[in-house]
């Protein structure tokens, strides 16, 4: 099986982390974002750039966006 084979069913392929967020935040907005997601970063000043680097640097986090995006873009379709 090819690697574009294995990818074709996974969401996130080719998808950037920018991406994903900056659609969760339009979606969303920041506030909802937070309470759906407890992430201080989305509550407490928050920015792409800071919620970027957060993460980036931390896994579980990272997942729970990711989550939330596919099961948006599942509603969306």
């Amino acid at each position: 099986m090819s690697e574009e084979e294995k990818n074709k069913n996974n969401p996130l392929h080719g998808v950037k982390l920018q991406e994903i967020l900056e659609s969760l935040v339009k979606r969303y907005g920041w506030e909802k974002l937070g309470k759906i997601i407890d992430i201080r970063c989305f509550l407490f000043d928050p920015s792409v750039n800071s919620s970027l680097k957060f993460l980036r640097k931390t896994p579980w986090a990272r997942t729970k966006v990711e989550e939330l995006y596919i099961k948006m873009i599942k509603k969306e379709s």
